[in-house]
């Protein structure tokens, strides 16, 4: 015989797991001191340096295939192979270098194309095509650029909490790629 619970119970009981999921979203959610900076940050996304970086790579045309074959070697790969070299010491990623130094509280900085390809970062990334995650197609969004910003996460190669702010790429009004710029909490908070 099948017990019905009385509706009240049941109301009760779903507003507690709306709570919970509730709580749990805000708990992830980025702090306001994250939101604050988010002004500069984007104004990174016109520097002239990237720009330039980002449109020559687009220029390119690489397919989605080639992209995909070096996105699979890169993840593959323990050392630093010659295309990561070139991609942390082109003029872009000197570029990012300087942005990251600016402030203590950055940690990594990528820039990448229309396709989500790397084209130059402050540190290895884990792989080399974004194109099929949040902080580039959320970014990005089809040329019409929009500024995202990730949930917290623990990051155990730095061993504090992060945020990844991802701005657009503008130039003449449209988005031509993604910048992500990884920001430690614990060191922001510290300001």
């Amino acid at each position: 015989m099948v017990r019905r619970l009385p509706l009240r119970r049941v109301v009760h009981f779903l507003g507690l797991i709306v709570f919970a999921i509730s709580m749990n979203s805000f708990a992830e959610q980025a702090p306001d001191s994250v939101k604050s900076i988010v002004p500069q940050l984007q104004s990174w996304g016109s520097d002239p340096q990237l720009v330039a970086a980002v449109k020559a790579q687009n220029a390119e045309n690489l397919s989605l295939d080639t992209i995909k074959d070096r996105d699979e070697k890169w993840r593959k790969s323990s050392d630093i192979s010659a295309l990561m070299k070139a991609l942390m010491t082109n003029n872009a990623a000197k570029r990012l270098i300087e942005l990251e130094k600016s402030k203590p509280y950055l940690v990594e900085l990528f820039l990448m194309d229309n396709q989500g390809a790397n084209v130059a970062m402050s540190n290895r990334t884990s792989d080399y095509w974004q194109g099929d995650e949040e902080k580039f197609t959320q970014s990005y969004q089809q040329g019409q650029g929009h500024v995202y910003v990730s949930k917290v996460e623990y990051d155990e190669s730095t061993q504090a909490y992060l945020v990844q702010v991802s701005v657009p790429v503008i130039d003449q009004g449209k988005a031509i790629g993604a910048l992500t710029i990884g920001i430690n909490l614990d060191n922001l908070e510290g300001m």
